[in-house]
């Protein structure tokens, strides 16, 4: 699978709305599918393993079997990755054009 067709599952995935709160929810600690479930009880359990389907293609969602239970773990790399491809350039501009906004204001206020 080509980088662009693993960014396309990325972006897939974090189309939709259900999926971002099922990683907010994997944020702080590992869920089993279980509490997964119970978190979000207005869906039922086939819809939310369909989204976690998702997740774990896009590589967002590791999973580790236990015995009778599937933990999942959120993995921020493929997250981490656009953010460096999209965001990082744009974001060092804005701070050298900041640093170049400071320079200049402290240049006027000792002339």
């Amino acid at each position: 699978m080509s980088s662009d067709d693993k960014t396309d599952l990325v972006f897939k995935a974090l189309a939709a709305p259900i999926r971002r709160d099922i990683l907010d929810v994997l944020r702080d600690t590992p869920q089993t599918t279980g509490e997964i479930c119970a978190r979000f009880s207005h869906l039922n359990r086939c819809t939310v393993m369909q989204h976690l389907g998702v997740l774990e293609e896009a590589e967002l969602v590791l999973v580790r079997r236990a015995g009778r239970q599937r933990w999942n773990y959120l993995n921020a790399l493929p997250i981490k990755h656009i953010h460096d491809r999209w965001i990082g350039d744009y974001a060092m501009g804005a701070v050298s054009m900041i640093d170049r906004l400071k320079t200049g204001l402290e240049t006027e206020t000792v002339a």
